[in-house]
């Protein structure tokens, strides 16, 4: 091609970019064009617009997974157009998520982990209200049996996700959440044999709290519980949801019992799209055995050529999730998953002690015997800014840092909390202090006055 050809196209290709109609005029952001604007144009409108985004490798508010391999991006390119609900058809991605599931009830120490059941899940929270709904379904086919009242469920648990509220609101189950009070913020024993009787449900305490990251006590539950069974013979499951915890504790605490060597465990939810690894949209949920869950909620659907069964809110799903996590469980086998939790660990351990130097802080929880992370509170007195301040002034630089109030009586504490995730260094976690702690030094030296205290802006803010 001659010179001034090629310097012709050139200049065509980028005149069909940023200076066609797509990128010089306005283009409507309700109603689709009459006519299409162009395959590359419209990418890069796109692209562009997502720069506004903020950078999700310095999002330390979230629990999701931000750092993928190439190879997990090759596998989900190749699984985009791969329907995982297509058994019949996508007969590989199916026996590929049934290994994932015996995989992780081995990993959860299941009595039959080659033989128990499972599924995947959009994420945890899918995951979740399917174990609530096995739990319900348990305790409606027994009260039937004993010819006892079914209208008055009730589920028993701590400061919980949102999801759980959504269960209890969409499923016509009685929430009976245990609030946190100052000096205990998480599920006790004692809190449990309040609450429950001859409705419950089920109990479920997390491994890994939204609010604090720390895990709640699964074995004192369970201990209590068989107690109370001995003593009046209410026999009551446990779900544990371990969302976060499920891909930690097994790597960084074998010794904890927490999972199905306990056997009033049924069930356990977790999130592979968080510390599992994989990219967004996987979760996945366990039962001990065959037999805790209902056969009535698995149906049997005769879809595109085969009978199918599928116990799922959901139905469509894209299969490169589930390819992408039995990817990471083999890529990483245990040595490679402990080590990377527990480099994430010691950067969140690292974290809490350096803004605890700083003086003005008080920890709540220094990355040890939970998920990595840290989470602090300011001490008692006037600063000169609140934890709100920081979260906006740190935005300034990228990172985003979530500060909330707890729960409860305690809800009168507002704490910051950090996440460290596979893909966060040592040399970041030195970024992200000397960034904290210009901005301290920026409010001791420009002091800001609140119309109210930081305990009360808890209430506007979360």
């Amino acid at each position: 091609m001659a010179l001034h050809t090629k310097i012709e196209e050139n200049i065509r290709l980028l005149s069909e970019i940023y200076t066609s109609e797509t990128a010089t005029e306005s283009v409507s952001k309700c109603k689709i064009p009459d006519h299409g604007l162009g395959m590359r144009p419209v990418y890069y409108m796109v692209h562009d617009e997502l720069m506004l985004d903020g950078n999700s490798r310095m999002n330390l508010a979230t629990f999701c997974q931000t750092w993928l391999d190439e190879y997990v991006h090759k596998l989900m390119d190749e699984c985009l157009d791969k329907n995982m609900i297509d058994k019949d058809e996508y007969p590989q991605t199916a026996e590929i998520e049934n290994r994932c599931v015996h995989i992780m009830a081995d990993l959860w120490n299941s009595p039959e982990s080659a033989d128990t059941i499972g599924c995947s899940t959009t994420g945890s929270s899918e995951a979740a209200m399917l174990g609530g709904l096995a739990m319900k379904w348990r305790w409606r086919n027994k009260r039937k049996k004993e010819g006892k009242p079914i209208d008055k469920p009730n589920l028993v648990c701590g400061a919980v996700q949102v999801c759980w509220h959504k269960f209890a609101k969409y499923f016509d189950v009685e929430l009976r959440e245990v609030g946190m009070d100052h000096g205990r913020y998480e599920l006790s024993p004692e809190k449990v044999l309040e609450l429950v009787d001859e409705n419950t449900i089920g109990v479920v305490p997390t491994l890994g709290l939204t609010f604090t990251l720390t895990y709640e006590p699964v074995k004192g539950i369970a201990a209590a519980l068989d107690k109370l069974q001995k003593d009046k013979g209410l026999e009551i499951p446990i779900h544990v949801d371990a969302a976060s915890g499920g891909f930690i504790a097994p790597f960084i605490s074998p010794e904890l019992e927490w999972d199905f060597r306990i056997p009033r465990v049924k069930s356990i939810n977790t999130s592979g799209h968080k510390y599992g690894l994989s990219p967004l949209g996987v979760g996945w949920v366990i039962w001990r055995e065959k037999k805790d869950l209902p056969e009535d909620l698995i149906f049997k659907v005769n879809y595109l050529g085969g009978d199918m069964p599928t116990f799922a809110l959901n139905f469509s799903r894209p299969g490169g999730q589930i390819v992408a996590q039995y990817y990471n469980l083999l890529r990483y086998g245990k040595d490679g998953y402990r080590a990377l939790q527990r480099a994430c660990l010691d950067n969140a351990v690292y974290i809490a002690k350096e803004i605890a130097k700083m003086g003005h802080f008080d920890i709540l929880y220094d990355g040890r015997n939970g998920l990595p992370g840290a989470c602090w509170t300011l001490k008692k007195g006037d600063h000169g800014f609140n934890l709100y301040d920081i979260t906006d002034k740190i935005r300034s630089r990228g990172w985003q840092i979530a500060s909330y109030p707890l729960t409860g009586n305690a809800k009168d504490i507002v704490v910051q909390r950090v996440l460290i995730r596979h893909g966060f260094s040592r040399d970041m976690a030195d970024l992200l202090i000397d960034d904290y702690k210009h901005c301290v030094e920026y409010f001791e030296r420009n002091p800001l006055e609140h119309m109210m205290t930081q305990e009360d802006a808890a209430g506007f803010h979360h």
